[in-house]
């Protein structure tokens, strides 16, 4: 009975999708948002990535959106974690000297170069996802080559949280001092192309770099402390 069920709500699912992508033509203009978002983007943002300036101002909420669900299910995953019964120690091998010399070597280069994409998100193509995961893979690299490497999960918890609080904040600034959540003219945009420019756009992917990279830390930390018995 289940399985008619599902198959019935699919069937009833996929009628509303075309439905509603009928009504939108391919590569018909509707409503004009997109070339509004061409158009002005730009003039309005003054970040040289125009798809900074639409993920994180014009569709803003989607973002907060994204970051949301990565919280939760990193959350999720961490109280499985937790509850399992089937922590134990890994049986690992130690690793050679020239693993353990490369992963001191790239440990900073790779957090200096997750936080240079995210700082240049508006410059170049990038952002705050790829930063954060970035210097996540850092934390990762050390954790496979060291066995005394454990980073504070008290600490990179507090920071991710303080992280997806300023996103949040700056999301109220925009909306007390500009007129809309996450509104781009509360501070000055700047000169195009430049690294101070695109008013908050920065800041957001700022916050978004570090909460990204302190909540998959955190997350590969736990992971590593627990293996499934055999």
């Amino acid at each position: 009975m289940r399985k008619w069920l599902a198959l019935a709500f699919l069937i009833l699912l996929g009628f509303f999708l075309a439905k509603i992508t009928s009504a939108f033509p391919f590569g018909v203009e509707s409503w004009g948002v997109s070339k509004h978002y061409v158009d002005k983007g730009i003039e309005e943002n003054r970040g040289s990535n125009l798809v900074t300036s639409i993920v994180v101002n014009y569709r803003g909420f989607d973002t907060l959106g994204e970051v949301t669900v990565l919280f939760l299910a990193a959350t999720a995953l961490a109280f499985l974690l937790a509850t399992c019964r089937c922590r134990r120690r890994y049986e690992r091998w130690e690793a050679s000297l020239i693993v353990k010399a490369a992963s001191e070597t790239l440990y900073p280069l790779l957090i200096l170069f997750g936080a240079y994409i995210f700082i240049h998100g508006h410059l170049t193509p990038g952002g705050g996802f790829q930063g954060g995961t970035v210097i996540a893979s850092a934390v990762m690299l050390m954790l496979l080559a060291h066995f005394t490497f454990h980073p504070n999960h008290k600490a990179l918890s507090t920071l991710e949280g303080l992280a997806g609080m300023s996103f949040v904040l700056i999301g109220f600034a925009g909306l007390i001092w500009g007129g809309s959540f996450l509104a781009n003219n509360i501070i000055p945009l700047g000169q195009w192309n430049r690294l101070f420019s695109a008013g908050v756009i920065p800041l957001i992917y700022v916050a978004v770099g570090f909460k990204v990279g302190f909540e998959l830390s955190g997350l590969i930390t736990d992971m590593m402390k627990t293996i499934k018995e055999e």
